[in-house]
């Protein structure tokens, strides 16, 4: 009988890092139970649902009706009832669940009261500007399973006190997306409806939900170093469905709309998001992907804020402070000719084209408990 595998899935970036291992799943024999929530089933976020080609064992509507911390909350309890149920009607061996965000606390809760082992990936890592952090960790202590993606990140799971045996470090999942063949400048630029005249920078800035500085005076600044710079083509993607994630999308769109150097999509997909990394000449703003993905290829990323302070840099990631000065000197230093040349592919986070199949062999492989425990894994012995 095959292992039946939850994975579950609430925004259209965590499922494009997902989708690779599910594919390597199935490939190998197992009986996948995708579970999809939260911005997937939202018209505001661009029901993204409709872009995953694979079968959908049961839809968790979250109701978000605002991203108000209230209403985030009240949407996680939501989340957390109706994954609850879903997971009790498919009995799945084990679940899937990925990074840091209110979606996937409410899918771990869910199946640890339910007994359901849980593998988590991406934990052990550092984001100190957002309440993601907070979570991180949460989900990685109701988690049986750990898949890392560097290992310095599998050494903060062991100071979490999990057990080493249990820690996998086989790298990033959104890194294989990276070996697919991207589409061609023409095809991307018709796609896109916009001249991807150089230097062309992708741009995605995500609320910063533990700043005290407000949503409005973050893209204030940010908006003011964008409009500075028209000599740059913009490629901007919408912010997640966290706190103060509208008013960004709403300004970012508003910019795109009256700068022709500019172009708003709530989201691009996958297979665009991939062609406009591999395209352009930097990547700007605070998502993962500028430090995770934009690095393999060896791209320049400007960093901004705090939002991904404390997380694993590598030399090609420029940070710059959440304000139009710094902003406008980081675009400066990224795009010096001695900076991009400097720029060389990272390895840090794995080898492109790898790393879905070794974490579903592993899957695979994995003694799954009838009820899980664990005990602590202390680094020092108290005496």
């Amino acid at each position: 009988m095959s292992r039946a595998i939850a994975i579950i899935t609430g925004t259209r970036a965590e499922y494009g890092l997902l989708s690779g291992i599910s594919r390597e799943l199935k490939g190998q024999g197992a009986a996948v139970q995708l579970i999809v929530t939260g911005a997937h089933l939202s018209a505001a976020h661009g029901m993204t649902v409709d872009a995953i080609e694979e079968p959908i064992a049961a839809w968790v509507d979250m109701q978000l009706q605002g991203d108000t911390p209230l209403a985030l909350a009240h949407a996680t309890a939501r989340a957390t009832s109706g994954i609850a149920d879903a997971l009790s009607r498919l009995k799945p061996d084990l679940v899937v669940i990925l990074g840091d965000r209110y979606e996937m606390l409410a899918a771990a809760t869910a199946a640890f009261l339910l007994h359901i082992p849980i593998a988590h990936i991406h934990g052990g890592e550092v984001t100190e500007g957002a309440q993601d952090e907070s979570i991180r960790h949460a989900i990685t202590k109701l988690s049986y399973w750990h898949f890392a993606s560097a290992q310095a990140h599998a050494a903060r799971l062991r100071q979490l006190g999990e057990d080493p045996a249990r820690i996998f470090p086989l790298g990033a999942p959104g890194i294989d997306n990276l070996a697919q063949t991207p589409l061609s400048r023409e095809q991307l630029e018709a796609d896109l409806g916009i001249a991807l005249n150089t230097p062309v920078a992708l741009f995605t800035y995500h609320p910063e939900t533990l700043s005290p500085m407000p949503v409005e005076a973050q893209i204030g600044a940010i908006l003011a170093s964008l409009a500075a710079r028209p000599d740059i083509t913009w490629l901007i993607t919408g912010a997640n469905a966290e706190a103060g994630g509208m008013a960004i999308n709403a300004a970012l769109e508003h910019f795109a709309q009256t700068h022709a150097n500019a172009i708003f999509r709530m989201s691009l997909g996958q297979k665009r998001y991939i062609s406009a990394l591999h395209a352009c000449d930097l990547v700007v703003g605070n998502s993962s992907s500028a430090l995770i993905e934009a690095p393999t290829l060896g791209k320049i990323a400007v960093n901004i804020g705090d939002r991904q302070k404390g997380r694993l840099r590598t030399p090609t990631v420029i940070d710059c402070a959440c304000n139009t000065a710094s902003i406008l000197a980081a675009l400066q230093k990224a795009l010096d000719p001695a900076t991009r040349d400097a720029a060389t592919p990272s390895a840090v986070f794995g080898t492109p084209g790898t790393v879905c199949a070794a974490i579903a062999r592993q899957l695979l492989a994995l003694p799954v408990p009838h009820q899980p425990q664990k005990a602590f894994h202390d680094l020092v012995k108290n005496p």
